[in-house]
């Protein structure tokens, strides 16, 4: 692949992004597309949305738990950067028709960094040493991909389908809360939707926080102090539309709910 190619396939997701349509997969059109320069078309992406304004809040790591991975058909985790855009308080309701094209909900926990996280050598413990406090969160993935026929490379182009995210107001040490065996339990519309633990993020969300900083080493991004790192869905995706409602709550940390209008 090219680096004109490179430039308009992250012209062209961010269009898509901005005016709310969908495009046909990267990988049909460029079957030898890799992982690593799928990971240059996000960056071409994320370049165009901070051109316009926007700034780096925190990344995310996606694709994590068995669940998601059967549902997608995508067998490995990746990352994406998250944007003060995307970032939503407790209780916030969602302009679906405004920002989303083909939304779906997920529940996690998310850290908030007390120091930098730099790899590579990051171990779990060291996660959970750098973290200031861990919340409650859904994050709203999202897909540019015409029907959510994705492959890894498709995922990882599109910012690995981020869409917004909503942080519960609640914080809990990590330090106090058993990431692996913690439950969680989300609601629809008032009635129970799903549940799921802490390990379902490839066996634990500060693995999921290390595994991250190690990748992003890779690429020469550090993860810095106060950023947000979305730490991978618990339960499986639940598409959304306007006049839903999602709540959830995760043993030890706290409630998030949001609405969708």
């Amino acid at each position: 692949m090219t680096p004109a190619d490179t430039v308009r396939l992250g012209d062209e997701l961010y269009a898509a992004l901005r005016d709310r349509h969908t495009v046909a997969p990267l990988t049909e059109r460029m079957p030898g597309i890799t992982i690593d320069a799928a990971y240059e078309v996000s960056r071409r992406l994320l370049d165009r949305r901070l051109g316009a304004g926007e700034r780096v809040v925190g990344r995310k790591i996606g694709v994590t738990s068995e669940a998601v991975q059967t549902m997608l058909d995508v067998h490995q985790p990746d990352f994406g950067t998250l944007t003060d855009a995307m970032m939503f308080s407790d209780g916030a309701d969602i302009p679906v028709d405004r920002l989303l094209i083909q939304p779906r909900a997920e529940g996690e926990i998310a850290f908030v960094l007390g120091r930098d996280l730099i790899g590579p050598g990051v171990t779990e413990q060291d996660a959970i040493a750098a973290t200031r406090c861990v919340r409650p969160c859904f994050e709203v993935v999202d897909s540019r991909i015409r029907d959510w026929k994705i492959r890894i490379q498709d995922t990882v182009a599109d910012n690995a389908s981020s869409g917004v995210f909503v942080l519960g107001a609640a914080e809990a040490d990590p330090r106090t809360v058993d990431l692996k065996a913690c439950r969680i339990a989300v609601d629809k519309n008032g009635a129970p939707l799903s549940e799921g633990v802490g390990a379902a993020a490839l066996g634990s969300p500060a693995y999921c926080v290390a595994w991250l900083a190690n990748t992003l080493a890779r690429f020469g991004i550090p993860l810095r102090a106060g950023e947000i790192v979305l730490s991978g869905s618990l339960v499986p995706l639940e598409p959304v539309r306007a006049g839903d409602r999602m709540d959830l709550v995760i043993e030890g940390i706290g409630s998030a709910s949001v609405r969708f209008v």
